[in-house]
């Protein structure tokens, strides 16, 4: 089981107001790749609460709320999607290891 991160939910619904490079194009493309395999039930896979909130948060700004509540309700409804809570003890943990990785404690989370 792999861990879904946020990001690969931005960089697939994300529109971006630019011409992406061919690199962002790429992650773009794989993105969807993997959000379409999770979708089809292809792939189990484990994200936090606090990952989708980043999802949201993040997105709420240039999709509509409506399409949002689809993409969100739509995860938590996958039988092959485990969306796991974070314990105040593990959010410290990510807030401290993130600070000596130089990440933000989203990212520095161990599942």
């Amino acid at each position: 089981m792999r861990f879904l991160d946020a990001n690969v939910f931005v960089y697939a619904y994300h529109k971006p107001g630019k011409q992406l490079g061919a690199r962002e194009g790429s992650m773009k493309e794989r993105a969807k790749e993997i959000i379409r395999g999770v979708s089809e039930g292809k792939e189990e896979v484990l994200t936090s609460v606090v990952h989708v909130g980043e999802v949201v948060n993040v997105l709420k700004q240039g999709m509509p709320l409506e399409r949002l509540v689809v993409v969100v309700r739509s995860l938590f409804m996958l039988d092959n999607v485990k969306v796991v809570g974070v314990s105040r003890e593990a959010f410290f943990a990510a807030v401290e290891l993130g600070e000596d990785l130089k990440l933000e404690a989203n990212d520095a989370f161990d599942c």
